[in-house]
């Protein structure tokens, strides 16, 4: 399903640094975590996610997200962009 919402999305920030970007600048719409990704590198995407209100979604693989968003490698993290 978030795989999907992924693919469809016109805008995304991949990774954890432009997530966190997209966060500080108001431009997420929604969060998509890798539940495979170090804790400790998402805690801080999720804290400020929940601060700004955002939807956090959770998938399984890092890889997975990576593919759905069009990229070779895992992605710990994806914004899904405000049109």
């Amino acid at each position: 399903m978030s795989y999907e919402k992924v693919k469809q999305a016109k805008h995304l920030s991949i990774g954890l640094k432009q997530t966190l970007k997209a966060i500080e600048q108001n431009l997420a719409q929604e969060i998509i975590i890798a539940k495979d990704a170090d804790k400790r590198l998402t805690s801080k995407v999720i804290q400020f996610g929940a601060e700004k209100n955002l939807i956090v979604t959770y998938v399984d693989s890092m890889k997975q997200l990576g593919k759905a968003s069009g990229i070779e490698v895992g992605a710990a993290a994806v914004a899904i962009l405000k049109d």
